[in-house]
C-alpha cells in the first residue's frame, strides 16, 4: 500500500489491488509521483457525478508518456477515511461545479 497526503493533508491510501488496476494502463507505469503531485496540488477537483463522495482530482501536464494531458485521480472520502479508486490521462477536465478552486 502507499500513501497520500491531498491539498488538506488528509492521508489517501492507494491499494495494491486499485494500483494494480492503475497500471494495467501502460502508460500509469511508474506515474506515482504525478498521482502525489495531482492530490497535493490540483488545478481542479470536481464530484463525480455517480457518487457525490467520489472527488475527481485534475493537474495538467505538459509532459506525460502520452503527451500533454490532465491526470485525474478519483479518490472517495468517507468519515475520516481517502483512498484512490483510479487514476488516468484524459485530453480535458470533467465537467460538473468545481469544488476547488472556488
Amino acid at each position: 500500500m502507499i500513501f497520500f497526503y491531498d491539498l488538506h493533508g488528509q492521508k489517501v491510501r492507494l491499494t495494491d489491488e486499485r494500483l494494480a488496476h492503475i497500471l494495467k494502463h501502460s502508460e500509469m507505469q511508474g506515474q506515482e509521483n504525478l498521482i502525489s503531485e495531482t492530490l497535493l496540488t490540483p488545478d481542479s477537483i470536481f464530484p463525480s457525478h455517480h457518487d457525490p463522495a467520489v472527488h475527481l482530482y485534475h493537474k495538467l501536464f505538459d509532459k506525460t508518456p502520452v503527451t500533454r494531458k490532465y491526470l485525474v485521480v478519483a479518490v472517495k472520502y468517507i468519515n475520516n477515511d481517502a483512498f484512490v479508486i483510479t487514476s488516468f490521462f484524459t485530453s480535458k477536465e470533467k465537467k460538473g461545479t468545481k469544488i476547488c478552486p472556488q
